[in-house]
């Protein structure tokens, strides 16, 4: 499975930005799509998910301004970023997870730099 974000770049405060990350097979396959992201020197952490049936949790740290979202036709996840802050600067990573007898495998795209910057 390839996974293939895009979409990353500079914004400035209070900006907006759209990542997307492509899949090469259907994302009904997993049981969660998951943004990621690590800043430098940082853990890689989850900020936002969403599930088989479409729901979806962020953590304290974006809640209220990131969305995620799924196009299952073209197998394609979205993060949309608004009110960017500089602390929101990290590399993002799409994550998509399924079981193969109830052990977890992760599949990770390659990161897409966010830099929020005046």
């Amino acid at each position: 499975v390839q996974l293939q974000a895009s979409g990353g770049g500079l914004a400035q405060p209070g900006g907006s930005l759209t990542l997307s990350c492509v899949a090469s097979r259907n994302i009904l396959d997993f049981v969660t799509l998951n943004w990621y992201r690590q800043v430098a020197g940082g853990q890689r952490e989850m900020i936002a998910r969403i599930t088989h049936g479409g729901k979806a949790d962020y953590a304290d740290s974006v809640k209220g301004r990131f969305t995620i979202s799924r196009d299952n036709a073209k197998n394609t996840l979205y993060l949309q970023m608004n009110s960017l802050r500089p602390e929101d600067t990290a590399v993002y990573y799409c994550n998509a997870l399924r079981f193969d007898h109830l052990h977890p495998i992760n599949f990770w795209g390659r990161g897409t730099l966010v830099t929020v910057s005046s």
